[in-house]
């Protein structure tokens, strides 16, 4: 098993749980948060769509568990260097397995059985296993109804989408975190005129951030309106939102 283990172990920098705002996903959190300390045995389920911080979450249960001391993988499926289904076997020895986008896989034989007998191990061995998805289990197009099944045998959590306002909030949150004075009316700039998933809007604010940073300057709405201009790639096309 040691030799699988280099799979993925570097986590995201920012992909912490205090640096997720829940918005109305705080009983959602709370349920990681337990299993992460093991607390609580798994398996969960987490979906919901995209950007709505399933990634952030899982890795940062993961990164929380290995903190505490354990041992613990995240494996995300999504990535085009996906390994083959056979990585899966002895992984229940983990403290604790979170894998990631499992809708992706979902019509592939060899990656529903080998999921399907993973659940089996580690209900037998006690083993956390944290999974995520873009749907319900009953959702997914998955051949193997048993796989459906296992899928649900735990708890399954839904992400609920932020409100304008929580995303809002979320942006200045994560400036603070990064030494960074975000006012709310810049937050709400952006938000009008960026694409709004979150994972883009970190990645702007990354991007604000060194900006700022070289030019010594805050980032106030003209700063930000300038860089948006340089960088036209940020912004949503003419006319989607309001542009006052």
């Amino acid at each position: 098993m040691a030799e699988q283990l280099p799979l993925r172990l570097a986590l995201d920098d920012h992909a912490r749980f205090d640096s997720f705002h829940p918005g109305s996903n705080g009983e959602v959190v709370a349920h990681l948060q337990t299993l992460a300390r093991g607390e609580t045995e798994g398996p969960i389920y987490l979906w919901g769509g995209a950007g709505s911080g399933r990634s952030h979450l899982l890795q940062a249960t993961c990164r929380a568990t290995a903190e505490a001391g354990h041992t613990t993988l995240y494996l995300p499926l999504g990535d085009g260097d996906r390994p083959p289904p056979e990585v899966l076997e002895g992984l229940e020895r983990l403290a604790l397995l979170a894998i990631d986008d499992v809708d992706v896989v979902a019509g592939e034989g060899p990656w529903e059985e080998a999921l399907f007998h993973l659940y089996n191990r580690c209900r037998e061995g006690g083993a956390r296993l944290l999974v995520s998805g873009s749907a319900a289990p009953g959702a997914l197009p998955l051949r193997l109804a048993d796989l459906r099944s296992r899928l649900g045998w735990g708890l399954v959590l839904r992400l609920s989408p932020l409100s304008d306002e929580d995303k809002a909030a979320a942006l200045v949150h994560l400036a603070r975190l990064r030494g960074l004075l975000l006012p709310a009316e810049t937050a709400h700039y952006l938000l009008r005129r960026c694409p709004r998933d979150m994972a883009t809007l970190v990645r702007l604010l990354e991007a604000l951030d060194q900006a700022s940073l070289a030019a010594r300057r805050a980032l106030t709405i003209p700063f930000v309106s300038a860089f948006l201009a340089r960088h036209p790639q940020w912004q949503v096309q003419a006319g989607l939102f309001d542009q006052s």
